[in-house]
C-alpha cells in the first residue's frame, strides 16, 4: 500500500523512463567500485575470469559458459555480428525491443517482424515465418516495453520448431521481477539445448546501469565465437568490482525486487481506477494506454514533464496511445498518478 499522496514532495526531478533501478546498487558494490579505482590505470585483463565464476556461483549457473560484455546490447551486437549476414535473417515480435531492428541492418541481414497479441509475442505467427534463411530468432521474456512474457511452455514450442542453425537469443534484462508461476528461468532451455543463448545485465535490479556490464550464457562454441570477436577490455575494472560485490548482496536484490512488485501493483490499480488500460507487466515499468481521444497520451506526456516527471513515449505508430512507467519510489509513483488524475479530470 503506498498511500495519500504526500505534497510536500517536490516532483522536479523524477525520472521514471529508462527503467533503471531507483532503489539505487547495493552499498557495498558502490563501495567496491570506489576501492577499485585505486588501479584506475590498470586494464581489467580478463573480465569472464573475474566475474563469471560469481555469476555462476550466484545462479547455480557454469562458468566457463559465461561471458562478459559491455551491457547486454554489446553482446546482442557481438551474435548478430557472429551469425548474421547477406542472405539471412534475423526475427522478432514486431513491438519488442525498438534496438533489435538495427542488429540486422548492421550486418545486411532481413528483418523480419511478427505481428503480436497485444504487445505478447506471438508463438503461432513465429513458428510460421521461419524459413531456410532464419539464423537468429530474437524474443525478450520479459519483453520491453510492454512488459509481457512467454511461459516456459511457449518458449520450448517456439524452440522445437527451429532449425538448428538457427539461434535462439532469449534478453533475460528483467527476469529478475518476474513472479508468474509458468515463467521458465531461461538458463535451463540453454543447458539443454546447443543453440540457446541467454542475455542478462546488471543495468536492472543490481542498479548498475551506468557501470555497462552484461553476460551471456550459452553454449561453449557460442560463447567461444563471443569472446573473440570482443572488443579489447571491454569492462571497466570498478564496474567489475561493483558487479561481483552486488551479487553478494541478496538482501538488497530481495528487497528491490519485493519494493518493485508491491509498487508495480498500487500503481497498476491505480491507473486502472483512473479508466486507462495497463498492459500486464513482469517487469519494473508499465505500459499504459490512454483511450480518450480528447485526452492523449502525447497530452499527458507533456502535462508529465511540465511537472518535471519524465516518462517514456514512443515513435512507433503501436505505441501512439501510450506511455510507459518505469516502477519508481512511492512518492514518485504519488505524484505521477496526481498529474496524471488532474490531467485527467482537466485540472492539468
Amino acid at each position: 500500500m503506498i498511500g495519500a499522496a504526500d505534497t510536500t514532495i517536490s516532483p522536479a526531478a523524477i525520472h521514471l523512463n529508462s527503467n533503471e533501478s531507483v532503489y539505487g546498487p547495493s552499498p557495498h558494490a558502490a563501495a567496491a567500485a570506489r576501492a577499485a579505482v585505486a588501479g584506475i590505470e590498470r586494464y581489467l585483463e580478463d573480465p569472464d575470469a573475474a566475474l563469471a565464476p560469481a555469476i555462476a556461483r550466484r545462479f547455480g549457473l557454469q562458468a566457463d559458459l559465461i561471458t562478459i560484455g559491455q551491457g547486454s546490447d554489446d553482446l546482442l551486437a557481438r551474435l548478430a555480428r557472429a551469425y548474421l549476414g547477406p542472405g539471412t535473417e534475423l526475427m522478432r515480435s514486431v513491438n519488442g525491443y525498438l534496438k533489435v531492428p538495427n542488429y540486422a541492418y548492421a550486418n545486411d541481414a532481413a528483418l523480419i517482424s511478427v505481428p503480436d497479441d497485444n504487445f505478447k509475442p506471438s508463438v503461432d505467427r513465429m513458428i510460421a515465418a521461419i524459413s531456410e534463411r532464419t539464423r537468429i530468432i530474437y524474443i525478450a521474456s520479459p519483453e520491453n516495453p510492454a512488459g509481457t512474457y512467454l511461459s516456459g511452455v511457449e518458449l520450448r514450442r517456439l524452440h522445437a520448431a527451429m532449425p538448428n542453425d538457427a539461434l535462439l537469443v532469449i534478453d533475460s534484462a528483467y527476469e529478475e521481477y518476474v513472479d508468474a508461476p509458468d515463467y521458465e528461468p531461461a538458463h535451463k532451455l540453454v543447458e539443454e539445448s546447443g543453440n540457446v543463448v541467454m542475455c542478462r545485465t546488471f543495468s536492472k535490479i543490481f542498479g548498475l546501469a551506468g557501470a555497462r556490464v552484461g553476460w551471456a550464457y550459452g553454449p561453449d562454441d557460442v560463447i567461444d565465437t563471443l569472446r573473440r570477436i570482443a572488443l579489447t577490455f571491454p569492462v571497466a575494472s570498478p564496474s567489475a568490482a561493483a558487479a561481483i560485490a552486488a551479487l553478494e548482496d541478496h538482501a538488497h536484490t530481495s528487497f528491490v525486487r519485493s519494493a518493485n512488485l508491491g509498487s508495480r501493483t498500487w500503481l497498476t490499480s491505480e491507473l486502472e481506477g483512473l479508466g486507462l488500460q495497463v498492459v500486464p507487466s513482469q517487469a519494473n515499468f508499465v505500459l499504459v494506454k490512454f483511450p480518450n481521444p480528447e485526452k492523449t497520451a502525447e497530452a499527458a506526456d507533456a502535462a508529465l514533464r511540465a511537472r518535471g516527471i519524465s516518462v517514456r513515449r514512443f515513435a512507433s505508430p503501436a505505441f501512439h496511445d501510450f506511455i510507459r512507467i518505469t516502477i519508481g519510489r512511492p512518492e514518485e509513483l504519488r505524484a505521477c498518478v496526481a498529474v496524471i488524475s488532474s490531467f485527467l479530470i482537466g485540472d492539468g
